[in-house]
């Protein structure tokens, strides 16, 4: 059952980062700039952000059996209507539409796997879901940029349809038929307030990014609409009965440590992805099979250390492993930021990736399983919704935050007909690439910094997580 899990996780990762390595030639194939292209990216991001609030209900509505099929059914015919689109608004269409199946396959697979676990291999059972953000990572880069440079891109969409119709028969036939649940009104108007607020928002921070302008009311306005929707939302959840996330959770310290930790790491190490196959591709002159080989290091260091890192968190103090794996990910960004240029030789990079990768494996799972550890079967829908709500969405906000601040860094670093400041689907001769090739590096070291900084203060909710044995915390009612 886990392994069928798994292999429904790979597509959502798979598709996650597959599509970073496409993003120049997306540009370029469609006359687009990153500011539009991007949303391919954080459109998909946002659609799984918008499904997951609704998952926890609709489990105990439908069954996770039968939701966690139609999930995958959803996400498959969305990826072969992206590998037809005919331009890029029909693409980011088919990507949200993608998303939408995406957003319920990790909630409903992790209620699932909750509700079979024993609480003393729960960390195991987590790191062994987590395959899916090893293989995703380590296989999506090189087989998309493969797939981008000797067949087409919509093959990096097409390629789920076997996939999904594997997943679909066997889970079928394996997973445990649906029980009874106690149902439970839909909470429609917090539904309205927080997935439309969360859109608006990432809305206004990229367009003002596209703009090079955050004062205009086109920028301003959705970002304030945006922020009062969600916090409407947060006033509701406190106040109403069946509340479409529940709040009560965040009492809990494991759990509110663990997601405050969440929002800062994911933020700054997924929203970071989309810059290195571009700067592979933009400064060095990469292709986009090139740009993904030159990524494993940090996808193999982050799959290993993810599953020592499950392990160890069913043995060991979640706090201690997770402040371990935050200060490896940090150094790995510190060096990986200072050594970036535009002739840094490749192994520096390189090495710098596995410790990113050995930092973010061995924070993630760990962090996810302290603050899942302990809940009871009803509780179980809630916390893997809102766990992976917050961890969706941080890593939505900080792609589209770091779009913004590469676009601004370019576009103030490099001027000319020959900059690819907001239009990365320029082509630009060997000779041009040469002469902007420092100053486009040193906006990407810019951006880096960012992704820096909100890894290093992941430290602070980090080091309220339990520093004491799992056996010992579920004795512990504090959490």
């Amino acid at each position: 059952m886990v392994l069928i899990l798994v292999l429904g996780a790979i597509m959502t990762t798979f598709d996650m980062t597959v599509v970073n390595v496409a993003i120049s030639r997306l540009s370029q194939d469609f006359g687009a700039p990153l500011a539009t292209v991007q949303w391919v990216a954080s459109g998909y991001s946002l659609a799984l952000g918008a499904m997951i609030p609704v998952t926890a209900w609709a489990t105990g509505r439908f069954g996770a059996t039968r939701l966690y099929l139609t999930a995958i059914g959803l996400f498959t015919a969305g990826s072969v209507l992206a590998g037809a689109a005919w331009n890029i608004e029909s693409l980011i269409v088919f990507r949200v539409l993608q998303g939408l199946g995406g957003g319920m396959i990790m909630p409903v697979g992790m209620t699932i796997l909750l509700r079979a676990a024993a609480p003393d291999r729960l960390g195991r059972m987590m790191s062994t879901l987590g395959l899916a953000v090893l293989v995703g990572p380590l296989t999506g880069p090189v087989v998309g940029g493969w797939l981008v440079d000797e067949v087409s891109w919509r093959w990096m969409f097409f390629i789920n349809l076997p996939i999904g119709a594997m997943v679909i028969l066997l889970a079928a036939r394996l997973f445990p038929r649906d029980t009874p649940q106690a149902r439970r009104p839909l909470d429609v108007p917090g539904l309205l307030m927080l997935s439309p607020g969360l859109a608006a928002l990432i809305y206004g921070v990229t367009t003002g990014g596209e703009r090079h302008d955050f004062g205009s009311a086109g920028v301003i306005v959705p970002i304030v609409v945006g922020s009062l929707m969600i916090a409407g939302f947060v006033a509701r959840a406190m106040t109403t009965r069946n509340p479409l996330i529940d709040l009560a959770l965040f009492r809990n310290r494991s759990f509110a440590s663990a997601t405050g930790t969440l929002v800062l790491f994911a933020a700054g190490y997924f929203g970071s992805m989309i810059l290195l196959p571009l700067y592979y591709q933009v400064v060095r002159g990469e292709s986009a099979t090139m740009a993904g080989l030159l990524g494993i290091t940090g996808a193999l260091a982050s799959g290993t250390a993810m599953q020592i890192g499950g392990r160890l968190v069913d043995k060991f103090a979640p706090g201690k492993i997770v402040l371990t794996g935050i200060t490896l990910a940090a150094a790995g960004f510190a060096l990986f930021t200072g050594a970036l240029a535009a002739d840094t030789p490749y192994w520096v990079l390189m090495v710098a990736l596995a410790v990113i990768g050995a930092g973010g494996g061995t924070t993630m799972m760990p962090t996810m399983t302290a603050a899942t550890r302990g809940l009871s079967h009803d509780e179980a829908p809630a916390a893997s919704t809102t766990v992976n709500l917050i961890n969706t969405m941080s890593a939505a906000v900080g792609t589209a935050v770091v779009s913004v601040l590469l676009t601004n860094a370019m576009a103030e670093r490099v001027s000319g007909p020959a900059a690819p400041a907001g239009d990365l689907g320029t082509p630009i001769s060997a000779e041009t690439r040469a002469s902007v090739a420092p100053a486009l590096a040193d906006a990407f070291q810019y951006t880096y910094g960012w992704a820096l900084a909100l890894i290093v203060l992941s430290l602070i909710p980090a080091l309220f997580l339990p520093r004491h044995r799992p056996a010992e915390q579920a004795n512990d009612p504090a959490g």
